[in-house]
């Protein structure tokens, strides 16, 4: 809400988890706590943010499990949507209800789990911000336990961080040997059976993508400098449970296309926007609320105001506002993760920096601050839509749009 806890789509009402898009992860519901023996953490994995709740999870459902598996299929997807606000009772007489963790359609998390379970390689595409990372993080913790074996695609990824490299310096003493490889987090998914997580997939060269389709394909990977020795045939196996989710933003396509035989080994699962204006709101409070209290501060932004926030964020992303009227997209995309951004913003300014200001009078310079980021153009749609939605409504006498429209200079 990382692309953290993310949004239909992507984003959880609880925290933000993702380490590799902040952004895109919007999903928490408490404070990032401390975790024992490592101290404060900004960012909590899902395995340890949830742990109760996974554990219970594991008992209360005995039903069967793929190999390798901690949940049953059904818990997986009760674990990443909730439980509705229902109170399970487990076999132990416990009892726990299930928090929701992803705002989005239940039916794409089942055909997540369903792609998972039958071991094929699982690919989340969507526009930035729309939790995709969050979702693989979640999925990834309740399945194997961790959602810890990840790679971060980038232009400098190589085919070793999806592979093996070595201990140098015990490959100088000893030769090459089980012992001097470095796993990546993939041949360790690989030997323990559980889900490795790539990220941004599109991001790394074509050369290092086509390591993944003999990978997925023939489930091994070939380790020449040990074969004939004395550790084997120099090949490592993938053990049952073993698969792979892998993340691409729609808007990052053209960096590194994926080729035809690498997308026939995935199934590809689209995360969009969340398409409810309350649960986007809920989510963005939710988020904020949480980002101030790390901070040490309360969140004092007014709701009527926060749903303003929302409400121009999902006009300006649709190109349409809700009441009907044709709005000019900006090229930025204006997602859930970045919404989070500017009311965490608006509750930091008036926790530390209030003056008595309405913290509505903010607004429109943080709005500005994020439709800029990509194209100087997106200056003149966001005024556009002032003198669009924002005027009109204000002529129709709702009295947050019509101090709106008179914040419209500061703007120019």
């Amino acid at each position: 809400m990382s692309d953290g806890q993310t949004t239909a789509s992507g984003v959880t009402a609880a925290g933000a988890t993702s380490r590799t898009d902040v952004t895109e992860a919007v999903g928490v519901t408490g404070v990032t706590g401390v975790s024992s023996g490592t101290g404060a953490r900004q960012i909590q994995l899902p395995e340890d943010r949830y742990a109760e709740e996974l554990a219970f999870l594991t008992a209360y459902d005995e039903g069967p499990r793929p190999p390798g598996w901690h949940l049953t299929p059904r818990a997986v997807v009760t674990f990443v949507c909730g439980s509705q606000g229902e109170t399970l009772s487990g076999a132990d007489g416990r009892r726990l209800v299930v928090s929701r963790k992803f705002v989005g359609e239940r039916g794409l998390v089942e055909r997540c789990v369903v792609t998972l379970a039958g071991e094929r390689g699982l690919l989340l595409v969507g526009e930035p911000g729309t939790a995709k990372s969050m979702l693989s993080e979640l999925l990834a913790a309740a399945v194997c336990g961790t959602s810890a074996l990840t790679v971060q695609g980038t232009a400098g990824t190589t085919e070793d961080q999806l592979k093996y490299g070595w201990n140098y310096a015990m490959l100088l003493a000893a030769g090459p040997s089980r012992a001097a490889m470095v796993p990546s987090p993939v041949l360790t998914a690989m030997t323990r059976g559980a889900v490795a997580r790539i990220e941004e997939v599109t991001r790394c060269l074509p050369e290092v993508q086509d390591a993944l389709v003999s990978l997925l394909s023939e489930r091994r990977i070939a380790i020449p400098e040990l074969a004939g020795g004395s550790d084997g045939d120099g090949t490592v196996h993938a053990v049952p449970g073993f698969t792979l989710i892998a993340t691409a933003n729609l808007r990052d396509r053209g960096v590194s296309e994926m080729s035809a035989a690498l997308k026939r080994r995935f199934n590809f699962e689209t995360v969009g926007p969340i398409d409810d204006l309350d649960a986007e709101t809920e989510l963005v409070r939710g988020q904020a609320t949480a980002a101030l209290a790390r901070s040490g501060a309360r969140f004092s932004v007014d709701d009527a105001v926060l749903e303003a926030l929302v409400t121009a964020f999902r006009d300006l992303r649709s190109g349409r506002s809700a009441e009907g009227w044709e709005v000019e997209r900006p090229t930025t995309v204006m997602s859930t993760a970045e919404a989070v951004q500017v009311a965490t913003s608006m509750g930091l300014g008036a926790a530390y920096l209030g003056d008595g200001r309405d913290v509505v009078r903010t607004l429109p310079g943080h709005l500005l601050g994020t439709v800029r980021k990509d194209d100087p153009a997106d200056h003149a749609r966001l005024l556009g839509y002032w003198d669009g939605p924002v005027r009109r409504r204000a002529e129709q006498g709702a009295a947050l749009w019509r101090t709106l429209w008179e914040l419209r200079d500061d703007l120019v």
